[in-house]
């Protein structure tokens, strides 16, 4: 974002430049322990303190920072510390940050394009980049997992005049959120992966879930493209305003994944866009991510990508950080396969049964944590992944972490090894006694379960084998 003073007063009349000099290219930082030089600061008010606390932290790595009129007492001291950082007076940071980066967004006219879902985000998001950068264009992403309302607003700052297109992830957990996103990002094209159990404890029901996602088309215009999982009614069913795509394995949609196999650690099918054959063989055995690249396949081709482009990238292993991830045991001659990202049931089912379809001549063992945010519903869902160990007949020892999931140590089959312990860190313990050679150890639970410290004690992340 280029920021001057012009631009400034434009989008935030009441802003004021206390000090120092805006007619640089700047990006926003809520955090003082990771801001850079070129970063303004933004303080925010958390649940355990205020960002003003932490003005002078992150000065001292910073070009500026915001400062509520509030606070202005501070600014005198903070002139005298940092004599050429820029200060900025606005009544509020937050919504300062989000005027700036609605007003920064609406001066670019190429294609955005927003994705959500219950389950697949990241690795749809990274799928649609890879394959527009293969096209030869010049396309932002939004870093990591930053997808609320804050994240999307510091990627945009990001956007620049040599961008062809921009891809963003958009995650909410409480309603109202997805609108309040998509009136700042205002995206041209919008996805919705899936509708699953997940954030029911802010969002509601499945129906109600379901409707906080079709909010991404909520500011859609006659020329944008909606593109949704045509397998599910909840979103297949509705009638929309604006032209609509759908993806899935039903003959009834235009992208279509065909005849699955999977064999010896490959999944072969047949890809049709909108009636054109073509065999597709992908590593891995992960037969849900087919969703993903199906809504993948589904905006490239849209955006005008050359069909055997698309192909020839969708084969090609990727890496996403983890969301099935599979990494090297530390001293075993074994795998560990990293989802600790977060969990809802739809996706610790999903990983279970690419476990079972993994071939490995040594134990399979499954560190299991709570699935978090399901509500008045948790205990329900955890009594069900408890029931759906049965279709996993190879699982040899069950290490579950938390509280809840005492309800699928009651539902799981008889003879299973199954030990329960309160954390992480009695798990490690567990863990390390049950692992020999040539194990492979799914790790799976929300990302409140704190289950990547596991991850890391266990994993070689230096010698990544990818999903």
């Amino acid at each position: 974002m280029h920021l001057d003073e012009v631009f400034l007063q434009k989008v935030v009349p009441e802003a004021y430049l206390a000090q120092g000099s805006l007619n640089q290219d700047v990006t926003f930082s809520l955090d003082s322990r990771t801001i850079e030089e070129g970063q303004c600061f933004v303080p925010v008010s958390g649940e355990q303190c205020d960002g003003h606390t932490f003005l002078e932290a992150a000065l001292d790595k910073g070009s500026g920072t915001f400062v509520a009129r509030s606070f202005e007492s501070r600014v005198p001291a903070l002139k005298k510390s940092f004599p050429t950082k820029f200060l900025i007076i606005v009544d509020n940071p937050e919504l300062a940050l989000f005027k700036l980066a609605a007003a920064w967004r609406a001066q670019f006219s190429i294609p955005v394009i927003g994705v959500t879902g219950s389950v697949g985000k990241t690795s749809t998001k990274l799928l649609i980049a890879t394959i527009l950068k293969a096209a030869g264009k010049k396309c932002f992403q939004s870093f990591g997992n930053q997808n609320t309302l804050f994240g999307v607003a510091l990627n945009i700052a990001h956007l620049k005049s040599d961008h062809d297109v921009a891809v963003f992830e958009l995650g909410i957990s409480q309603r109202g959120e997805m609108g309040r996103i998509v009136e700042c990002l205002q995206p041209t094209t919008a996805i919705i992966t899936c509708i699953g159990h997940s954030h029911m404890e802010g969002l509601g029901s499945l129906h109600d879930i379901a409707v906080e996602k079709r909010d991404i088309f909520k500011l859609f215009k006659e020329d944008s493209i909606g593109i949704l999982n045509g397998d599910q009614p909840l979103l297949s069913a509705i009638g929309y305003s604006h032209p609509v795509i759908k993806f899935g394995l039903k003959t009834t949609n235009q992208i279509q994944a065909r005849k699955i196999k999977v064999v010896d650690g490959h999944i072969s099918y047949t890809l049709k866009i909108y009636g054109k054959r073509y065999n597709v063989t992908l590593p891995g055995n992960h037969q849900e991510y087919i969703n993903n690249i199906l809504a993948a396949v589904t905006v490239a081709h849209h955006l005008g990508v050359d069909d055997h482009i698309i192909i020839e990238e969708i084969q090609k292993q990727l890496v996403c950080e983890r969301r099935f991830q599979s990494c090297p045991l530390k001293g075993y001659k074994g795998i560990l396969i990293d989802d600790a990202y977060n969990a809802s049931p739809e996706s610790v089912k999903a990983a279970l049964l690419a476990l079972q379809r993994l071939k490995t001549t040594g134990k399979k063992i499954v560190v299991l944590g709570d699935m978090l945010e399901l509500g008045g519903t948790s205990s329900f869902w955890h009594r069900q992944i408890g029931r759906f160990l049965r279709k996993i007949p190879s699982l040899h020892h069950l290490i579950l972490v938390g509280n809840q999931v005492q309800w699928t140590q009651k539902t799981a089959p008889a003879g299973l090894s199954i030990e329960l312990v309160p954390s992480w860190r009695d798990a490690v313990e567990r863990l390390r006694g049950a692992l020999g050679d040539e194990s492979v150890v799914l790790v799976k639970g929300s990302n409140g379960m704190h289950l990547s410290n596991l991850v890391n004690e266990f994993a070689d992340k230096t010698l990544d084998s990818g999903v």
